[in-house]
């Protein structure tokens, strides 16, 4: 499973922001590890240096092996709250589509 973090125009992508978003995203998937060959993760600050809430986007596109791509999306006030939203979001729409599977 390969993860990709790409930033916009107003977002500082940092080694050390890669590395972190990297492996939680890695711990947090690992049980779908197998079935997952790439993880995109896009983030965007919508109001550039202008202040507001829940301004902070996460977009996390997974691409499962055979199956189309999940996207989820999710804003919040911090990078890390919205990654942690669109984490959670993109686990249970990943356990639903491989329940769901597994059942037929």
């Amino acid at each position: 499973m390969k993860v990709q973090i790409n930033t916009d125009k107003n977002i500082e992508g940092s080694a050390r922001l890669e590395s972190y978003f990297a492996a939680e995203t890695e711990k947090s998937l690992d049980r779908f590890q197998d079935k997952i060959t790439r993880v995109e993760i896009h983030f965007g600050d919508e109001n550039g240096e202008k202040f507001s809430l829940h301004d902070k986007k996460c977009v996390i596109e997974v691409r499962p092996v055979k199956l189309q791509a999940i996207t989820v999306t999710e804003h919040a006030e911090t990078l890390e709250k919205a990654f942690s939203g669109a984490l959670a979001k993109v686990k249970k729409s990943l356990t639903t589509t491989f329940e769901k599977i597994k059942a037929h």
